[in-house]
């Protein structure tokens, strides 16, 4: 499907931002910005360094080949005085390759002069961004941290933030459970009161409101017959005093 790719890409790309935005401390950030800032001060601070390294090694070569070429001027002249002109063409030849090489160096170490006073120029003015930034920075961490600050009150007073959201969702919870359970344990109570249930502790299977009724009238009759049974054998007995039942057999 044409164009699917892409918006899964910018899909994607835009859950990752905010992802990010939400994670992203702006103390931290601010932090590892004036850290960068820091590293390249230490940067330009070593290139100085070098900088003015390689000059020193230069002039020193360079007085170096001065003291050659004073050594070869001194060799020309006694040359000269002995007589031997030959030497002293040769003295005054080695001491012009000296002159010109002498002179290479000290373009090379104004070249390393400048480069220095370019690099010392940049680090005056990245130290003063850097102190301006770091001023900025505690400023603006001081800021977040009131309003933070402020919005986590207001969220708890208010009832509003993410932690309150969360109480009030577990207290619903609870009020719900109760309400199911005492709905629950009312019906209980009214299905009992009704002689639903059953006794479980009761042998035999279980029995539904007709068999207790029927076992109620078959007791009744059984009761009835036994009553009159007993009549037929004693008779109606005298009507002044019933006779004492259970009574022991001391008993007057």
């Amino acid at each position: 499907m044409p164009g699917l790719g892409g918006r899964v890409e910018t899909l994607t790309k835009a859950k990752i931002s905010h992802l990010l935005d939400r994670a992203e401390d702006p103390a931290e950030t601010l932090d590892y910005a004036y850290e960068q800032q820091i590293e390249d001060l230490q940067k330009v601070k070593q290139g100085i360094a070098e900088v003015v390294t390689s000059k020193k090694r230069l002039q020193l070569q360079e007085e170096q080949l001065k003291q050659q070429s004073d050594k070869l001027d001194t060799q020309a002249h006694e040359a000269m005085s002995a007589g031997r002109e030959d030497l002293a063409r040769a003295a005054i030849e080695r001491k012009q390759l000296i002159v010109q090489e002498t002179g290479s160096l000290d373009q090379q170490v104004a070249d390393l002069e400048s480069e220095q006073q370019k690099l010392i120029d940049s680090e005056r003015n990245l130290q003063t961004k850097i102190e301006e930034f770091r001023t900025k920075k505690e400023v603006i961490k001081a800021q977040y941290s009131a309003s933070e600050a402020q919005v986590h009150i207001g969220e708890a007073a208010t009832g509003i933030g993410d932690h309150m959201a969360d109480l009030g969702e577990a207290m619903q919870r609870a009020i719900d459970k109760t309400d199911q359970m005492q709905a629950r344990a009312s019906a209980v109570e009214e299905l009992q009161a009704a002689g639903t249930f059953d006794d479980l502790t009761s042998l035999g299977p279980p029995q539904d409101d007709i068999d207790r009724q029927l076992d109620q009238l078959g007791a009744k009759s059984a009761v009835d017959d036994e009553l009159a049974q007993l009549k037929a054998e004693v008779g109606p007995g005298a009507a002044s005093e019933p006779p004492q039942i259970g009574a022991g057999e001391g008993a007057s």
